[in-house]
């Protein structure tokens, strides 16, 4: 993340990142929305900023700590080791049905990297048509389970994908569960979603994918294939 995504993403100015890096005083509101983009805890960070000391040690056990070894993810994610998880490092082509618009599928591109400082798969979306939305978020990989979870939090606010495990470079295919704007309303809404592992000669197309585009035919398919072939469910009254 850069300095001015964290900026954006704190509601504040990039000079006010920049003082915080440098160490200079900055007000504890400003402090406590960096920490939550970041996923710190506020009162240690503060603790650490004002020369005080914390009371020990972070373990792989505490909820929104880093993993207590730099080449495993801590326990509330799953406890995961980076070569146990390596395949799932790269880029994605990322569908899912538009919140607002029928017929019009969004795509676009996901990158999965592993985070040294932060140890645990991260996820990155680009190239969204919407892209002052676009998600930065962890993976959470449970043991004994083939489903895998992209969790993003910012500000108190969270987005949840619940994907099938990645294999033989087949789709991982899921369901999103996040808000909707539409007009002057938001609610929530919950709608299949795949992503599909990108190749170096691959050339996907991104953007709003009309019902008139070349690419919406096949697009249409991979989401319908979801609910068609039993990936996932959703349930009406």
């Amino acid at each position: 993340m850069t300095q001015a995504e964290l900026a954006d993403a704190a509601d504040c100015h990039e000079k006010t990142v920049q003082n915080l890096l440098a160490g200079r005083t900055v007000r504890d509101q400003t402090l406590f929305d960096v920490c939550v983009v970041l996923g710190l805890d506020f009162e240690e960070t503060k603790a650490l900023w004002i020369g005080g000391a914390i009371a020990s040690e972070p373990t792989s056990d505490e909820p929104h700590q880093p993993g207590a070894s730099s080449d495993m993810a801590p326990v509330y994610m799953g406890a995961y080791t980076r070569a146990a998880v390596d395949h799932y490092i790269g880029s994605y082509l990322t569908l899912r049905p538009s919140f607002t618009m029928p017929d019009t599928i969004f795509a676009f591109r996901t990158d999965i990297t592993w985070d040294d400082a932060w140890p645990s798969l991260v996820f990155e979306e680009r190239n969204r048509p919407d892209a002052p939305y676009s998600h930065r978020g962890r993976v959470h990989v449970p043991p004994s389970s083939q489903y895998i979870h992209f969790v993003s939090l910012t500000k108190g606010a969270m987005r949840m994908i619940v994907l099938t495990q990645f294999a033989h470079s087949q789709p991982m295919r899921g369901l999103i569960t996040t808000l909707s704007k539409s007009g002057a309303t938001i609610r929530p809404v919950s709608a299949p979603i795949s992503y599909m592992r990108i190749e170096s000669t691959d050339q996907p197309e991104y953007g709003e994918i009309r019902a008139d585009s070349a690419a919406y035919a096949g697009y249409r398919a991979e989401l319908a294939g979801s609910l068609n072939e039993g990936f996932v469910a959703l349930v009406s009254i």
